[in-house]
Parts: C-alpha cells; sequence; structure tokens
C-alpha cells in the first residue's frame, strides 16, 4: 500500500496515494523525442492543453525544451517565448495544476508567474539552484528528478557502481538544496529519472526496484511514457509504444508511484484506475 501524501501547490491541493495522480505531457517544442513539432504552434498547444485536462489529467505538465537523448539546450530567452504565453492562456480556460517543466531559474520565474504552480526539474537543482529560490519565494510543489549528466550526453555508455543507492544520494542531496532555500519538505516530490543517463538494463531496474526510493518519504513521480527502453524491447517506433507504456505504468504503480507522467492521457487512466483498484483491496 502507498504512503499518503497532501502536497500544496500554491493552493492546488494534490492528495496522493488513495489512487495514481495523472500528469499530462505537452511539449512546446519543435523537436521532443515523441511530439516534437506537433504543439509548437501556440494554440495547438491551448487546444492541447484543454484536451489533456478533458482526458482526465490531475496535472498538466509544460515543456519548453527538448531533453530527448542528444538534445541541445534552449536558450531561455526561447523557452519563455515558447510557454508563458501557453501557460497564461491556459491559466483561465483549465481547473488543473499546471507544471513547468524546465532547469533554469529564469523560465522556473517566468512560468509561475505566468500562472504554473509546480516546477518540475530534471536536474534536480544540481543545474541551477536558483529553481529553489523561485520554489520557495511563490510556494510552488517541486518535482526533483536524477539525471547522469546532461541530455546532450547522458546516453554516452552510463555507468553506476550501486544504481538505486545513487539515485537515491542525487535526490536526497536535491532535497538538502532545496530545504535550505526554504522550501517546505511537504511541498516536494521525487522522481528517478527514467530514460535520463540509463541503459534499457538501468530503466527495468528502476522499475523492480521503485520501493527502495520509499525510505526518501516522498510522493514518488514516474514517466516511463513512450520511452526509448519501450520500443528497444517491443522494436516500435515512439508513436506505437502505448501498450508497453500502459505495461509501464502498472507496474510503476504497484511499486509505489503516486504520479505517473504520461503522453497518452485517456488509455493511462484507465490503466492506473485498474492498478488502483488492485492495490485497494
Amino acid at each position: 500500500m502507498r504512503k499518503k501524501f497532501t502536497v500544496d501547490c500554491r493552493g492546488h491541493i494534490l492528495t496522493l496515494g488513495r489512487k495514481t495522480c495523472i500528469m499530462g505531457i505537452l511539449n512546446v517544442t519543435p523537436d521532443s523525442f515523441s511530439d516534437g513539432g506537433m504543439f509548437f504552434d501556440p494554440s495547438k498547444a491551448i487546444k492541447r492543453g484543454i484536451e489533456i485536462e478533458r482526458e482526465g489529467a490531475d496535472i498538466l505538465d509544460i515543456g519548453g525544451e527538448s531533453t530527448r537523448p542528444g538534445a541541445k539546450e534552449a536558450p531561455v530567452s526561447e523557452q519563455i517565448r515558447r510557454v508563458v504565453p501557453v501557460i497564461h492562456a491556459l491559466k483561465g480556460k483549465i481547473k488543473i495544476p499546471i507544471s513547468i517543466d524546465t532547469s533554469d531559474a529564469k523560465v522556473a520565474k517566468e512560468a509561475v508567474e505566468a500562472g504554473a504552480s509546480i516546477i518540475n526539474d530534471i536536474t534536480g537543482l544540481h543545474k541551477d539552484k536558483g529553481i529553489a529560490d523561485v520554489a520557495s519565494e511563490y510556494k510552488t510543489g517541486l518535482c526533483i528528478m536524477h539525471i547522469k549528466g546532461a541530455p546532450g550526453n547522458m546516453q554516452d555508455a552510463p555507468y553506476y557502481k550501486d544504481l538505486m543507492k545513487e539515485i537515491c544520494g542525487w535526490l536526497k542531496d536535491g532535497i538538502k538544496i532545496a530545504r535550505a532555500a526554504g522550501v517546505s519538505q511537504s511541498r516536494i516530490m521525487i522522481d528517478p529519472g527514467i530514460g535520463f543517463g540509463k541503459t534499457l538494463q538501468h530503466n527495468l531496474k528502476i522499475l523492480k526496484n521503485l520501493h527502495e526510493l520509499e525510505k526518501i518519504n516522498r510522493p514518488l513521480l514516474i514517466g516511463p511514457s513512450r520511452k526509448s527502453f519501450i520500443g528497444k524491447i517491443l522494436n516500435l517506433p515512439p508513436e506505437e509504444r502505448i501498450m508497453g507504456t500502459a505495461s509501464a505504468v502498472a507496474i510503476s504503480i504497484m511499486n509505489g508511484a503516486h504520479i505517473v507522467r504520461v503522453h497518452d492521457v485517456k488509455e493511462m487512466k484507465q490503466v492506473a484506475r485498474l492498478a488502483d483498484a488492485v492495490l485497494g483491496v
């Protein structure tokens, strides 16, 4: 049985543990690995954001920079140009909290001022500690993720002596940075970073051993959606990995995940409902 948590994200209360929280992905980018360019146009992004809520998402996660393997960093000004108008427009059209997927404090600040209430940092505050200051000042939710390297080089033969121990250590260090900046422990969530500096076997081990992250005592977010490890096992392109994603989501929930970050919201909502029913017996 998952431990229960309550996370206050600028007034949006996430009650986690009884049922799985669905985080819907909205990439406002031209080059993301799965849907790059589909929602680069602001009007299309706004429409998709509304659809994601209607499909049953509990959180909308918006990113303006691709973090696929080999991706180059997008300038801060360009990230702001991409995401802020979309967040501002959606703030008055949807009720679910908006998360900004960024590792740059300036982007986070602009996004939060436009209406975001969660900051989702793939570097776990190890790139720009200023994100912790933004989270503290605005009392946002904060997701700290593990990554080995950076998107541009993270898949260059990643190696671990002790995978789960190193992930736990990284996440704990990120929490220390957040707490030192004044972020309440109750606003922090963690993510082991499926696909971010991990081989196929690393990703499978994470899914199998998610329970080891329970000792950190924070809500667990996991994002397996359409990832390359699924493609390698099933020999399928990103757009055909929905069933593999469903399997990974179900395994994640059964092993302790509180939040799943996905592209296919409607379908994964069904997967989560069934997994939650089993956990609830």
